[in-house]
């Protein structure tokens, strides 16, 4: 029987790395511009931190997200989207 032997000193050294990496959070991502629909309600684009884009509709709630860093889709969504701004709960 073969016995192994693991120092407290890499363990710790482990746990710590491990809480380190579970206790990042992204930064939000940063608001590149809003378009206006045709019923009012605004499709807010964003860049988030890896470069990807993002966007949701304040009309009909669609979120979409793309890697391609160019804002056309949110655009085509702007000009489809037909519902008004959802109202906020209170």
């Amino acid at each position: 029987m073969t016995a192994t032997v693991t120092s407290v000193t890499s363990v710790t050294a482990f746990a710590a790395a491990a809480a380190a990496e579970a206790a990042y959070v992204s930064p939000p991502p940063m608001l590149l511009g809003s378009i206006p629909t045709g019923a009012g309600a605004d499709v807010h684009v964003y860049q988030d931190a890896d470069g990807s884009l993002s966007s949701t509709c304040t009309g009909c709630g669609e979120y979409a997200w793309t890697l391609r860093v160019t804002p056309e889709f949110a655009q085509e969504h702007a000009a489809a989207c037909l519902r008004p701004p959802r109202r906020r709960a209170a």
